[in-house]
């Protein structure tokens, strides 16, 4: 780890005012501790960049009045943790200065060898506990799909997607998979 992260536990607050000035890298803050996240692969950047892609290209083909973002953007999981997923879509504006997506819908993580435990159990409990997040998608380094949805009784429906469309209701967004998951081989 890099000496200049910061020997205290933080709050989300302490957090953002610390990465405006971090040293070059990405961090996450996980129970009032920065963590520094893994340098990239090239199949990482790619995937991220196509979940993206793919999301704004689902909301140009919609009605749905909404923004997709890459990473970058911050969500704030409670006063101690904030993440920053590989791409998320938000219904309301975000101010152009703003670090942070408050009301994001959909959250995506692409998994890595590094984060793939914390991917499919702990992001999953913690995005949920966000109210406005609906859908949870991670894209596997294997050439799938894993979208968990919040029901409206509030439990959580998992589907493992392979090809076909990933359909988001709410908001309405239909992404074909080959969009979300490009063939990099």
């Amino acid at each position: 780890m890099d000496g200049a992260l910061p020997n205290k536990r933080l709050t989300v607050a302490e957090y953002l005012t610390w990465a405006e000035g971090a040293p070059a890298g990405r961090y996450e803050l996980f129970r009032g501790e920065v963590v520094e996240m893994a340098p990239e692969r090239a199949r990482h950047n790619l995937l991220k960049f196509a979940a993206a892609t793919a999301l704004r290209d689902a909301i140009r083909r919609s009605s749905v009045q909404a923004t997709a973002y890459t990473d970058g953007m911050t969500v704030v999981i409670d006063d101690s943790t904030a993440r920053e997923p590989d791409a998320l879509v938000q219904f309301t504006p975000i101010a152009l200065d703003s670090l942070i997506a408050d009301a994001p819908v959909i959250v995506v993580e692409v998994a890595s060898p590094s984060s793939e435990g914390s991917d499919i159990a702990t992001k999953l409990a913690e995005y949920f506990s966000v109210a406005s997040i609906q859908h949870y998608l991670i894209v596997d380094l294997n050439a799938l799909v894993i979208h968990h949805q919040r029901q409206a009784d509030g439990k959580i429906l998992t589907r493992i997607i392979r090809d076909g469309d990933i359909t988001l209701e709410p908001p309405g967004l239909v992404i074909p998979y080959d969009e979300m998951v490009p063939k990099l081989d």
